[in-house]
């Protein structure tokens, strides 16, 4: 992505809350955003899976532009390539956990994956609750179920917004090393926003922003692939 820049205009003035961002990411890479609060990482987030539309700038995911295309072709690649775990989980309240894992493999017209999610589910320690709506589940289970379901289709490139924000430490574990291994093992790029400094230091890259963009990029010397 090039020279990203996001505008909201407000009844008295523009509020500027990207101005040209810019990096690339090859396949297989990992890279932390990291920086204070309201420094344009979850936009960000946003913009990178054409989830939202930047004031300027372009955004390229497997060589396309998604400025240039329409909603519903934004909505295929997306589901083609991308997985996405949002801070609020999104996640379907009249699905069980089990179906909520299956939705973007139903939207790909896919089906007899029910064993994929059960595995899924079973590795962040959710395989006795795979019949659960998300009101039946706590903070940290829903997170779990996001993170099944961002993992379910194989993903291209996973953008993570706090993964673990709302888990403890003895859940976050597993689930950082659930996204690390589908980094290193099937070639996915792997994209967080993160506060976690230990989880910063597990990605090869890591970008700081503050006021909207970004102030400094490095390699992380404690990675290790």
């Amino acid at each position: 992505m090039t020279g990203l820049r996001k505008v909201h205009q407000t009844a008295s003035h523009e509020l500027t809350v990207l101005k040209d961002v810019g990096f690339r990411l090859d396949e297989g890479d990992s890279l932390a955003i990291v920086g204070p609060s309201g420094s344009g990482k979850t936009t960000l987030l946003g913009l990178c899976a054409g989830l939202d539309d930047a004031s300027a700038g372009s955004v390229e995911l497997d060589g396309q532009a998604i400025e240039s295309l329409d909603q519903d072709a934004r909505a295929a690649l997306r589901n083609r390539l991308v997985g996405f775990v949002f801070q609020s989980f999104q996640l379907i309240p009249t699905l069980t956990a089990i179906e909520n894992v299956l939705v973007p493999l139903e939207l790909r017209g896919e089906s007899g994956n029910q064993r994929r999610a059960e595995e899924l589910l079973k590795q962040v320690g959710l395989g006795e609750r795979l019949d659960h709506y998300p009101l039946q589940l706590s903070g940290g289970e829903q997170q779990r179920v996001a993170l099944a379901r961002a993992f379910i289709h194989r993903p291209k490139i996973l953008f993570a917004d706090e993964p673990t924000g709302n888990l403890d430490a003895e859940t976050s574990g597993p689930i950082v090393d659930m996204l690390f291994r589908l980094n290193r093992e099937a070639g996915t790029a792997l994209v967080l926003v993160t506060h976690d400094p230990a989880l910063a230091a597990k990605a090869r890259r890591v970008v700081t922003m503050s006021g909207g963009t970004i102030v400094s990029e490095q390699e992380n010397a404690a990675y290790q692939p």
